[in-house]
């Protein structure tokens, strides 16, 4: 199994390196490049918790993040109240009631889980259940948060979806973030609650996997961005996530 989850790893940095490519190099990219990106990213997640936390706690995991992110996504694509206020446009597939991509409960859990990890090994050990549950659960919200200073600007640029206020961050509301911190916060909290996960036994090695695929997917829009004149949230991205990546990389002391 772990020779699938490292082929997945290195099949989702080859697309992403091509996406990447493509801007300086003129390559057509399909349409369904994005969704496939996102699909071996998932993909590549899901089995990783499998094998670190067992397919119960994985599939709840996965469970609590398709029905935290679609329930919020949903409000607030209807109300405004969660990230301000926006709608999505069709460019990444069939819409959940009209208002949500389908795609985009998958794309949550893709990054969630990395943030996931890292949030778990930063979080110490030796802290009692609750202070664990609180300490994953907010660090993981901001790892995952740094990553949408990026990538927001950086979709809406390609019309995925568009905000209906010019916002102060890069025409993005700051609603947003706390939108999406909140998210991530309430996804993990109810997870460590009700099923419960310990970094007891998990292997430093085959976490930095995890990690990778936060790197792959970070980086990507980084450069993406820093290509297409966004050079802006290109430096906000790089600087918010790396930090993250960094410190969760010297965390992780050799098996």
């Amino acid at each position: 199994m772990k020779r699938i989850i490292q082929s997945l790893l290195a099949i989702f940095g080859l697309l992403t390196l091509y996406s990447v490519l493509s801007v300086p190099l003129g390559w057509s990219r399909p349409a369904f490049l994005t969704p496939l990106i996102t699909l071996v990213g998932f993909s590549f997640g899901l089995l990783h918790a499998s094998q670190r936390m067992g397919w119960k706690k994985a599939l709840g995991l996965l469970v609590f993040v398709f029905g935290v992110s679609l329930s919020f996504e949903s409000l607030g694509v209807a109300t405004g109240i969660v990230y301000g206020p926006y709608h999505y446009t069709l460019k990444l597939g069939p819409l959940f009631l009209g208002l949500v991509p389908y795609l985009i409960p998958v794309a949550w859990f893709m990054m969630m889980y990395p943030a996931f990890v890292i949030a778990d090994w930063l979080t110490p050990v030796h802290w009692k259940s609750w202070q664990r549950l609180l300490g994953v659960s907010a660090v993981g919200g901001l790892a995952m948060t740094a990553w949408d200073m990026v990538m927001d600007p950086l979709m809406v640029r390609g019309g995925h979806w568009i905000w209906e206020v010019n916002g102060a961050y890069f025409g993005v509301p700051l609603q947003n973030y706390f939108g999406w911190w909140l998210t991530v916060f309430t996804t993990f909290a109810l997870f460590l609650l009700v099923l419960g996960q310990h970094r007891t036994g998990s292997a430093a090695g085959f976490d930095r996997l995890a990690v990778l695929a936060y790197v792959v997917t970070g980086l990507g829009n980084v450069l993406v961005a820093w290509m297409t004149g966004m050079g802006g949230p290109a430096l906000a991205g790089f600087f918010a996530m790396a930090p993250w990546v960094v410190i969760a990389w010297l965390r992780m002391s050799p098996d």
